[in-house]
């Protein structure tokens, strides 16, 4: 019995020091192996430093962008502008997702999953269920969705359309400028005396929920936008037709606000991290807009002078051609090749490997405008965001938007000029496009540290 005894205490001695790592510091062991693909129609832009901000010419001498060196990190980014059949996906999820929600209501079995078949935890609220399909057709499917039609006196020769004035996205997003922010507790007044440090305790430990950002946002674009943007101009059948058919699936979206862009970004953040954890694997940064500082050094391709997407100082090539979709000379809109936008991705691409960064649409980015903003964001990953409330000053709901568009002159075409919208406007000229950024300090990095590779 005592050989016995001493035995189990070997082993276990053996267990023990083999779990410890032989006392060195080792880290956890079976972490899972990672790599990081290329998202699907992005592309990858390196890290880098450039003088962002006017270079030769400031011509309504706004004054408004400052030279400063900056320094941004690596990210992804789309090649093109989401363009309307992209963010038709959005839409049709939005509009599926209620049609869910009214047959789970009458059906639950079919349309929502309550019970976590691992476990048998009980989802509440439950989850969809997107395996069923809707037949939109049968009879009863027909009489619970009825509600998510227009009204029979808002019809007209009949037609039965989805009111796009229900189709509202809820999401939510975590402020945390706000839980960085180091405040007093407004119940620790008593226990000060004990403890002084708990005065200077971040927010964030306060209780996350403070920090939790609710919003329900219309997704469908303002199809009238072309024509409100310009009373005086014949844009009827833009209006009628620009965002649904089929003719336009792959021109660059637009009449979508700045809230709505930032939506489309958290709901392909959510489908793509959904798709990752159902295969059980870690998922990637958020999907977003890019910021003004990161837009414009994807903007120059690499070259820190670059006036232009596509390098030198013309916008036009050797042979004469226009390279961007824009308002040539003095309104000659034909000149180079398209009147209102045309197809994403038509002209050249720049270094990175970026379509469209100079006209057929402006972009929103994720800065808020300011005048002076290159003067007091930080060089490294320079950025001034503002999530503006629905009372606050109009000047604070002014976001920048980049790259000239199909209606404007050369100039707004410069990688470095400036200029700006209001968040919840939406336009017929104004688009965007995401970016994610990357894990890590750049491509083929080898994470050990005994490497010392720079």
């Amino acid at each position: 019995m005592k050989r016995l005894f001493f035995l189990l205490l070997i082993i276990i001695a053996i267990s023990s020091c083999k779990n410890s790592g032989n006392g060195e510091l080792t880290g956890v062991d079976n972490r899972p192996k990672f790599f990081q693909p290329d998202p699907y129609g992005m592309t990858f832009i390196p890290l880098g430093s450039y003088t962002m901000g006017v270079g030769e010419q400031d011509i309504p001498y706004t004054q408004m962008n400052t030279p400063k060196t900056v320094t941004v990190g690596s990210f992804y980014m789309d090649e093109t502008e989401i363009t309307n059949n992209e963010y038709r996906q959005f839409v049709f999820w939005v509009r599926d997702s209620i049609a869910r929600l009214l047959m789970g209501e009458i059906n639950p079995e079919e349309f929502y999953i309550e019970e976590n078949p691992n476990t048998g935890e009980l989802y509440d609220p439950p989850y969809l269920n997107w395996e069923t399909t809707i037949e939109w057709d049968e009879e009863e499917t027909a009489q619970t969705l009825e509600e998510m039609y227009l009204p029979e006196n808002e019809r007209y020769f009949r037609k039965k359309e989805i009111d796009t004035r229900k189709l509202n996205f809820e999401y939510y997003w975590i402020d945390l400028h706000a839980a960085a922010k180091k405040e007093k507790e407004p119940d620790l007044d008593s226990t000060i005396l004990e403890n002084p440090s708990l005065v200077n305790r971040p927010k964030n430990r306060i209780g996350r929920d403070q920090f939790v950002r609710k919003e329900t946002i219309n997704v469908y674009p303002d199809t009238l936008c072309w024509i409100h943007d310009f009373a005086y101009s014949y844009n009827e059948p833009l209006a009628k037709t620009y965002f649904w058919h089929p003719t336009y699936d792959n021109y660059p979206v637009v009449g979508v606000t700045w809230k709505q862009a930032r939506a489309f970004c958290v709901w392909r953040t959510n489908l793509f991290n959904s798709y990752l954890e159902s295969r059980e694997q870690a998922g990637l940064n958020d999907f977003r807009l890019p910021t003004e500082s990161e837009w414009e050094w994807a903007a120059r391709g690499g070259e820190a002078a670059n006036p232009f997407p596509w390098g030198g100082p013309y916008s036009r090539n050797d042979k004469g051609c226009l390279l961007a979709n824009f308002k040539p000379n003095r309104g000659n809109y034909v000149d180079d090749g398209g009147t209102t936008p045309v197809i994403a991705g038509h002209y050249p691409a720049n270094s990175f490997g970026l379509y469209d960064m100079a006209g057929n649409v402006s972009e929103w980015t994720n800065s808020a405008f300011d005048e002076s903003a290159n003067i007091f964001t930080w060089d490294l990953n320079p950025d001034y965001s503002y999530h503006a409330k629905f009372n606050d000053p109009i000047s604070m709901k002014r976001k920048v938007i980049r790259g000239g568009s199909w209606k404007d002159i050369e100039y707004y075409l410069l990688v470095s000029t400036r200029d700006y919208e209001y968040q919840d406007t939406a336009k017929s000229y104004i688009g965007f496009r995401c970016v994610q950024s990357y894990l890590g300090r750049s491509k083929n990095d080898n994470p050990s540290r005994a490497s010392n590779v720079y």
